[in-house]
């Protein structure tokens, strides 16, 4: 199982009706790092509704675990409710 994989199964517990994730990591080549890879996320789920930004970034990091700071090195989050993706 890759990584995205991994990652998509992680966050689907956060009921997203969006997502798309990508794997930046070939943009990055050379650049010092713990090894792991770069990630751009956006992400749309109803969990979101009335949650500040820092606190919806919590709720993917926290659906992630053990990834951050391991598998991956560095995280870009959109994270939008519906509401917000079709405004």
């Amino acid at each position: 199982m890759s990584i995205i994989d991994i990652m998509t199964e992680r966050l689907a517990a956060l009921d997203p009706t969006r997502m798309e994730l990508i794997d930046d990591s070939p943009k990055h080549a050379g650049h010092a790092s713990t090894g792991g890879g770069y990630f751009r996320l956006e992400i749309v789920s109803p969990r979101f509704a009335d949650l500040a930004t820092i606190a919806r970034h919590r709720l993917v990091y926290d659906a992630l675990g053990d990834l951050m700071g391991g598998e991956i090195h560095a995280l870009s989050i959109t994270a939008r409710t519906p509401t917000e993706h079709t405004n």
